[in-house]
């Protein structure tokens, strides 16, 4: 039986979220929690924008040292040639690849000008998955943009072009939401008959329907005889309405009715991280979860009606599908009403060392000398000037676990003029 596999695209898509965005050491520590997941494989940057060059030699190198494993790391970019050995100039060890190209005839028209046929479109993909494959590309995705506005016959056509030329996966974008979970089920049933290659899903919120037409377009895809790789972000974040949220996906797909049964997860999926993860993503992009949000909202377990009290409290499972406990919920939060002691970009060594002791005292760690601990300081310094806001404890521990890894996060390039 085919399987679905997750691959979380928060560093990718996430982070195109108008007016918002991440810091490489956030987007590292996502990549972190992720893994801790379960999460199959994390779209983690631009291998060909210049800025990202150091986070992601960075992270493959997390991986190399095995904390960043079993996960993969995949990078998009577009279907170019040219942008294929751009990346891998770049980013040589970059082992996955998704390589993105528009298909509607809405894209040709509106996004070409009519400069590019269909014939051209396939052309370009071929050779940059080719170009790819000499590169030394373990996987390769391609990605038909704006497919839910592409026609079918086309789209199978393009499929069965990547696939000859040695593609793994054929994403199906529903690039502006526009599907339902009806029709997606139908048109990713038939690529997946059609063409023979694993079908990846990936759905924005524009008419919110992106996690019911992950779901059904995931069914499509094995109902079809083809593994299914759905695209999520976490906490639904993304251009305009967002994309699939992890936490719900992972939800539906392990918890909905008569679903389960036969559409599993290869890749379990750790719930009692969801809670952790989802924090981490709100504070990091400064956009509070949603009350409602299923499994991490501030509601998601709330009950004011007499009869629902009454029932929950007699047994959960009367008004609960599944237990907060399960989405790693249920310890208070405390917060400081006294003196406290931040780190910023200005923060002394004597303040600085009072909060790492503390938190380092937790996790049975410590500076070998004054000397590392200045050394430590100044990286965390440099973290808050980039991040504009104080660290966690995960990233004061992780600058003072990996300080080399933690400077090429930190590190920018500008052009040279």
């Amino acid at each position: 039986m085919a399987k679905i596999y997750i691959i979380d695209v928060t560093n990718r898509d996430g982070v195109q979220t108008a007016k918002l965005g991440l810091s490489k050491l956030e987007k590292t520590l996502i990549n972190i929690y992720l893994n801790e997941m379960g999460v199959f494989q994390s779209e983690f940057g631009f291998p060909t924008t210049k800025h990202e060059t150091f986070y992601l030699q960075a992270n493959l190198e997390l991986a190399q040292m095995g904390v960043l494993q079993p996960i993969r790391l995949e990078g998009w970019l577009r279907a170019v040639a040219k942008d294929v050995e751009i990346a891998f100039s770049r980013v040589p060890g970059i082992k996955h690849l998704n390589l993105s190209i528009s298909t509607s005839e809405q894209m040709l028209k509106g996004k070409f000008l009519g400069k590019k046929k269909k014939e051209d479109i396939i052309g370009m993909m071929v050779e940059a998955v080719d170009a790819a494959k000499s590169y030394g590309a373990e996987s390769i995705g391609v990605n038909a943009e704006d497919a839910s506005r592409t026609d079918l016959d086309f789209l199978i056509k393009f499929g069965l072009a990547a696939k000859e030329h040695g593609a793994d996966r054929l994403r199906y974008c529903d690039t502006l939401g526009y599907d339902n979970p009806f029709i997606i089920y139908e048109t990713v049933r038939a690529l997946a008959e059609n063409v023979g290659m694993s079908i990846e899903l990936h759905c924005h919120n524009d008419l919110g329907m992106a996690v019911a037409n992950s779901i059904a377009g995931a069914k499509g895809a094995i109902d079809g005889g083809q593994d299914a790789y759905i695209n999520t972000t976490i906490n639904g974040m993304g251009e305009r309405a967002g994309n699939a949220d992890l936490v719900a996906v992972a939800l539906a797909a392990t918890k909905s009715k008569d679903f389960t049964e036969k559409y599993q997860p290869e890749n379990p999926i750790d719930l009692s991280k969801a809670w952790k993860i989802a924090r981490f993503a709100s504070y990091a992009f400064g956009v509070p979860i949603p009350i409602n949000q299923p499994g991490v909202g501030a509601n998601a377990f709330a009950h004011a009606s007499g009869i629902h009290a009454d029932g929950v409290l007699k047994d959960a499972n009367n008004y609960e599908l599944y237990n907060f406990s399960e989405l790693g919920r249920g310890e208070p939060e405390l917060v400081e009403t006294g003196r406290e002691i931040c780190t910023g970009e200005y923060s002394g060594i004597s303040g600085f060392r009072h909060v790492m002791g503390q938190i380092m005292g937790k996790r049975a760690l410590s500076f070998h000398d004054a000397k590392e601990a200045e050394e430590i300081l100044e990286l965390a310094r440099y973290a808050n000037v980039e991040a504009q806001k104080p660290l966690v404890e995960d990233e004061l521990i992780f600058i003072a676990k990996y300080p080399e890894i933690a400077k090429k996060l930190l590190t920018l390039k500008p052009l040279e003029y």
